[in-house]
Order: structure tokens, then C-alpha cells, then sequence
């Protein structure tokens, strides 16, 4: 086996857990059941490792099969790096027509006419996705499968999910992605993660939502203890009220998990005298804010429901789930008249 073939499978090996190799193998297809059988996975890692290897190299396995097993172990846990979401724009009148083989020819022709070397592999998940895996060269070196390229893709919808995408090869990319599709160019949605269903349901819009409505629900019974009729009833309002607002804002039941949501605010400094080195300059400065959790969403729905947050949920942060974005950013709006400024609040387009 080539160096370079065996050095990728024992990375890929060594960042697959074990109680998961099994099943990855087994939808690798590459080892027979008989092979399979014979590996025992309660050896140590190292040891089951170079068994494996030794397998793949009594089978002739060469680089084009072991970048599958990334591949497949990447579709099944899309969590290893960040995702970032691009949205195609103006859509040519076939567009919608778009299929799995016609995309797969151009978009292999459109990127191997930009760059030599490079290798692309495209399969259909079962959930109707296409992914792609981009191992990037150039007309000195060969492709790098070390440090791949990862792309989603939705037929007939104008989303595009990647990730570990280098700043020279994004041109390149956003081209043969915009060439296959039939648009007319390709932007930044400014929201990214590194869970890709969570970055993909939020875009996508793919999780339970609760549409504002002027009837409250009816409420609850609930052991109180005895208090004024019009009191509890009171408390018990509020509370619902803060529920179906905090719903509204940040979705119901099981909601994306994102990570974080960043807003840049661009200003000019205001104040009193005795400053005039910040108030006479014509340069914005700029102050980020960034919002962390495991789930940011359920947090801050959290944060509202039990009123440990002001309601009603400021646009600042209703925007996450309104837009299916999570990077803002607020900059002045100068109107007619002297020191008649405010805050605009838009995303970053």
C-alpha cells in the first residue's frame, strides 16, 4: 500500500470511535463479512487498526477507496469542523430542473477545467442531499485528501453547506457551484456552526415553530399555594405569556444547536467634552458581542420563559431564527440635522 494511502486510513481510523467502526465498515463495503468477523474489537485501537490496514492492503484498497470512508464517516457525523451557509441567487429559468447526474457531469467539468489537480467525489445521502468531498491540488502538488473540502447541497434549493474551505479555493468553488446550478452568482448567509444539522435546520427552516398569536392559551392547573384568587391568576398570565413569547422568538420542543450568534456594532463615539480625540474623528470603531452555549437557542428561550430576561425578545435576538442567521451587525444611521443619529440594526449581506 502507498504511504500516503496508509497514513490517510489510520487517520481516518484513529478519529472514528470504536464503537462505531464496526458500522462505518460495514457501509464501506470494502472488507468482506468474512474479513469483518475476524477483527476483534475489544483489542486495543492500535492493534485493530493494523489489522484493518493489513486487510485493506490484501484487498489492493488504493486512495480513491479510503477517501470514501471519510466520506461516509463525515455524512454520518457532520460535527468535526465549522459549517458555514451560502445562499445561490439569481436562479436561470431552469434552474428547478437541476438532477443528481447532470449537476455530478458539470460541476466535475467546471471544476477540473479551473484547476489540474484535484480530486471530487460526489454521493447522495438519504435524506436527499448531495455531498461532496474536494481533496485540492495545483498544478505543481497533488491533491491534499489530508485537509478535504466538504460541500451539501440540496437539489432544486438554493442552499449550500461547507466547510474546511480555504480562502484561495473559494473562488474556484463558488464558480463551479454557480455554473452547475444555473445561478447567477452566490453569497455568504452569515451563519455558521459546527453542527451541520443544526446550521441546515435553522437555514432551512427544519424544526418547530411557534407563529405569534393575540389569543393566549388557556391556562394550566397547578398546585398553588393559597394566595389571592386575582394574584396567582395574575402570575400564571404572565407566565404563559412569557412562554408563548419565548416560543415565538426561538422555536418550540427540540431546536437547532447553535453554538453562538456574534454582532458587530460600527459607531462613532458620542459624549461630553473633554474627549474630542473620539468625538471629532470621522473613523467608526468597532465592539463585538457573542453570545455562547452548548444550544443557544434553548438557552435564551429559557432566559425569557422564566423571566430572567426582559420581554418582549429584542430583535437583536429574535433575528437568529427570523433570518436563519447568527452574525449582525449594528451600525449608525446619520439623519437630516445636527447630532441626530441612531442605531440601524442589519445583517451583514
Amino acid at each position: 500500500m502507498d504511504p500516503a494511502v496508509r497514513n490517510l486510513l489510520l487517520r481516518i481510523l484513529r478519529k472514528i470511535p470504536t464503537g462505531k467502526l464496526e458500522e462505518t465498515l460495514t457501509k464501506w463495503t470494502h472488507l468482506s463479512r468474512t474479513q469483518q468477523q475476524s477483527l476483534n474489537y475489544s483489542q486495543s485501537k492500535w492493534i485493530l487498526h493494523e489489522n484493518i490496514v493489513c486487510l485493506c492492503e490484501e484487498n489492493g484498497l488504493t486512495m480513491k477507496h479510503v477517501s470514501e470512508l471519510d466520506m461516509i464517516y463525515c455524512m454520518e457525523n457532520p460535527t468535526s469542523a465549522t459549517w458555514r451557509a451560502c445562499h445561490l441567487t439569481d436562479a436561470e429559468d431552469d434552474a428547478s430542473s437541476v438532477e443528481l447526474i447532470s449537476f455530478k457531469e458539470q460541476f466535475k467539468a467546471h471544476l477540473s477545467e479551473l484547476i489540474r489537480n484535484v480530486s471530487i467525489k460526489i454521493k447522495k445521502h438519504d435524506d436527499e442531499s448531495i455531498w461532496i468531498r474536494i481533496a485540492w491540488g495545483d498544478h505543481f502538488s497533488k491533491p491534499n485528501h489530508l485537509k478535504p473540502t466538504y460541500v451539501v447541497h440540496y437539489l432544486q434549493t438554493p442552499y449550500v453547506f461547507i466547510c474546511n474551505l480555504s480562502s484561495k479555493n473559494k473562488l474556484l468553488l463558488h464558480q463551479a457551484l454557480v455554473l452547475a446550478t444555473k445561478h447567477g452568482s452566490i453569497k455568504d448567509a452569515n451563519l455558521s456552526g459546527r453542527s451541520f444539522h443544526a446550521v441546515r435546520d435553522l437555514l432551512m427552516g427544519h424544526y418547530d415553530k411557534t407563529f405569534p398569536t393575540s389569543h393566549s392559551r388557556p391556562l394550566k392547573e397547578r398546585n398553588l399555594s393559597p394566595a389571592h384568587p386575582n394574584i396567582v391568576k395574575e402570575h400564571i398570565e404572565q407566565a404563559e405569556k412569557r412562554q408563548q413569547l419565548a416560543r415565538e422568538a426561538f422555536g418550540e420542543g427540540n431546536v437547532p444547536k447553535l453554538e453562538r450568534a456574534t454582532y458587530t456594532l460600527e459607531t462613532r463615539f458620542r459624549g461630553g467634552s473633554g474627549i474630542d480625540t473620539f468625538i471629532d474623528s470621522e473613523r467608526p470603531f468597532k465592539t463585538v458581542v457573542t453570545f455562547e452555549s452548548k444550544s443557544l437557542l434553548a438557552s435564551l428561550r429559557h432566559c425569557v420563559s422564566s423571566g430572567m430576561a426582559e420581554s418582549p425578545v429584542s430583535p437583536l435576538l429574535s433575528s437568529i431564527t427570523q433570518k436563519g442567521r447568527n452574525y449582525f451587525v449594528i451600525t449608525d444611521k446619520t439623519n437630516k440635522g445636527p447630532d441626530m443619529t441612531t442605531q440601524s440594526f442589519r445583517s451583514n449581506v
